[in-house]
Order: C-alpha cells, then structure tokens, then sequence
C-alpha cells in the first residue's frame, strides 16, 4: 500500500518568525485598540503589559512543547501527548473555533480600510476566497507572501509613529494620571481584547511537520516573533493615545489613519489605509494556514471528520481541511460584526493557552527549558484574563466548547458501537 502524502518540511527561521510575525501585527495592530480604549480609555496600557506579560509566559510553554513535540497540530498535540487526549481535544477545539472568530475579524477590518462605504462585506468574503486559494497552493507561497506583508506594515507603522512625534500629543492625548481612571476590570478587559492581537505566535507551532529543524527553529522563531510584536504595540499604542486620546480613540473605525491626519499628516491616510488592508491580509493568510494544520492533526487523531486530514499529492497542504475553514469563514464573515469576533476569538484562545501552560508544566526536568513559575504565572494570567472579558463572549464562547466536548462524546461511543 502507497505511503499517503506528508507535509514537508521547507520552512526556515526567517520564514517562521514572519509568519508570526504576520499574525500578530495583522492581527490586532489596526483593529484592537478602539474596543482596549473603550473599555479601558488610557488603561490600555497597563492591559497591553498584561497581556504581553500572559503572552510571554504562553510562549515559552509553547516553546519548550514545540521542542519535545515537532509536530502539526501545536497545543491539541502536546495537550494529548502531556495531559491526554480531553484536554488536547479541548485545546484543539478551542484554537479551531477562536480562530476562525479571528479569521473573520481580519477579512472584516481588511474590508473597513479597503472597501467602498456599503460594500464591506462582499470584499471581504472575497478576501478570504482569494487567501484560501493562496494557501491551497503550498505553504512557501504563503511564506513568500507573508514576507513581503510584513514589510508593507511594518513601514506603514513607521509612517504613522513619525507623524505623532513631529506632531506631538493632541489636546486629548492621555496622561500618566488617566491610566488607571477605566478601573482594575476595565484594564483586565483591556488585555483580554489585546491579548487577541499577540496569539499569532501559535501559527509557528501549528506549523511542526513544515519547519526546518523544529526543535531548535521553533522555540527561537516564537520568542523572536512575540518580542518584536510587543516592540511594535508599545510604540503605536503610545501614539495613537497621545495623538487622538482615548475617546476618540474607542470611537474610531481606523484609528491609525485618523491618527495619522489628525497629526496633520492627512496625506498618508491612503498610505496607512493600504498598510492596514495588507496587515489584515497577512494575518488572515497565516491564520488560514494555522487552522488548516490543526484541523489536520485533529481529523487525523479522529476527532474530527477524517475527510479533512488528506494531504495534497503535488500542493502538500491539508487541502480539504482548509477548503472547509474557508467556507465556514466566509459564512461568519456574513453574519457578525468586528468587536463580537475580537471577544469570542480571545476566549477561545485564552482557553487553549490555558492548556498549554499546564501541558508545559507536566513536563519533566529533561524537557524543561524554562522555570516552571512562568507556566504558573500563565494560567493565573489566563484564567484572570478569559473571566473578565465581555460577559456575551465568555456565555457564548462556554455554549460553543460545550457544543465541541459533547460532539466528541458522541463521536467515540458511535465509534466504539461500529467496532464491536
């Protein structure tokens, strides 16, 4: 019997830092902030040192789980290997579901800078028919694609912090005094929203099977990737408060491009609005590709249809797996609305980093590449983080995993019944 077709390793550590990269910058940089200020005003601040706090105790355990585990799947595969296979079917769930929320919030805000007042949703869907089909044709296309994303932001980035310091802070801008006026609740809140916009890391580790050397490449990519994304949020963050202040701030559809002009600079609101279409692009296109590969791992572990863990014979990529995210995204890209994606993809994702802080913390001494205080510190934050977010995310995002365990539940009584 033939050998069916495996995924293949291509991806170096420039091409892996990018790709995280391109999900963390896409991902939260032009759309994050206006619900962090609404529910936090100048707090968002202390929520973004939260969250990155959260997210760099997320990624050492991811990272030192990507080192005993290279493989596809990312925490839904070491939750199965270091806690068992209920607690990697919840993680796999919980990443599936949260990020297909975020595949929609990405085709969303690529459609607010890009679209035509009235005709955001269909550039939208079509967005994200045309990054399937990228996808669907290898994944150093995406790679490829990434790269050149990545750079687009990142300068787009540089052009709008240059306005805000030649300008300097506009009569609303903040002041250290403003920082706790949103309140312990509204600050948490704050980081579980931009804690949205630092979860990209997991792309890499998703991605096992197709990166070069995995055990030293990965761990490496995901702390160099989330450094630089926290880098990145600290400066524009600072800007965009000083230049708008908060309100406008929570207020604001683009608030980078109102950023821009209301630094005077009005001339780069079509140049900030490219940047933003390009990072939301990017993100989408990593995005597709890191549910693509978990879905893989699942189906292949039964936990999903077996139907999507093929691998294409020439593409190797998890073709139908991907096809099937893409249909499914399109359909919540009709129905919801930008802020209830951001919600219910934190929770989501919140949940799985949960998993993965206790996976890591299983791990014995010949596995352990940092002090288990971090993975401790990572569950306080997670749990402290996913419990104050919108209570209509939390109800929701509970009602949905429930939906996944009792969908599993019935799967492997109707599997045992079939093999007696």
């Amino acid at each position: 019997m033939s050998t069916p077709p495996a995924l293949v390793r291509r991806l170096g550590l420039s091409d892996a830092v990018f790709i995280g990269l391109g999900s963390m910058i896409g991902a939260g940089v032009f759309s994050a902030f206006a619900p962090a200020a609404a529910a936090a005003g100048t707090g968002l601040l202390i929520g973004l040192v939260i969250a990155a706090v959260v997210a760099f105790c997320n990624a050492t355990s991811s990272a030192q789980l990507a080192a005993a585990h290279p493989t596809s799947g990312g925490t839904y595969a070491y939750g199965r290997a270091e806690l068992g296979p209920w607690w990697g079917f919840v993680a796999g769930w919980c990443f599936v579901i949260g990020k297909l929320a975020s595949c929609a919030a990405m085709a969303l805000t690529f459609a607010a800078y890009a679209a035509p007042p009235g005709w955001e949703r269909p550039v939208a869907l079509f967005a994200v028919a045309a990054l399937v089909t990228v996808n669907y044709f290898g994944v150093t296309r995406t790679a490829q694609l990434t790269r050149v994303i990545v750079v687009l932001v990142l300068l787009t980035l540089a052009l709008v912090v240059a306005a805000g310091a030649v300008a300097g802070p506009g009569p609303d801008g903040w002041s250290a005094s403003s920082l706790t006026e949103g309140g312990m609740y509204g600050i948490l809140q704050s980081g579980g929203l931009l804690f949205f916009a630092f979860a990209g890391y997991a792309r890499i580790a998703t991605m096992g099977e197709e990166v070069k050397d995995p055990r030293r490449t990965i761990p490496r990519a995901i702390v160099l990737a989330l450094s630089m994304a926290i880098a990145v949020y600290a400066i524009v963050a600072v800007t965009v408060l000083a230049v708008l202040g908060p309100a406008a701030t929570a207020v604001s559809a683009a608030p980078l491009a109102d950023a821009a002009a209301a630094a005077g600079w009005g001339w780069t609101q079509p140049v900030v609005r490219v940047g933003a279409a390009a990072a939301s692009l990017g993100a989408l296109l990593a995005l597709i590709a890191g549910i693509g590969r978990t879905t893989l791992a699942m189906a292949r572990e039964d936990d999903l249809p077996q139907f999507l863990s093929a691998v294409h014979p020439r593409w190797h990529v998890p073709h139908r797996a991907e096809l099937a995210i893409g249909a499914i995204v399109i359909v919540t890209v009709a129905f919801v609305d930008l802020r209830s994606a951001i919600g219910f993809s934190s929770f989501g994702v919140l949940i799985y980093y949960f998993i993965a802080n206790a996976a890591a913390l299983r791990q014995g001494p010949r596995a352990r590449r940092y002090p288990r205080a971090l993975q401790v510190l990572g569950l306080i934050g997670c749990t402290m983080l996913v419990v104050t977010l919108p209570l209509v995310a939390v109800l929701v995002g509970t009602a949905v995993v429930l939906v996944g365990v009792a969908y599993r539940w019935v799967r492997r009584r109707m599997l045992r019944c079939r093999f007696r």
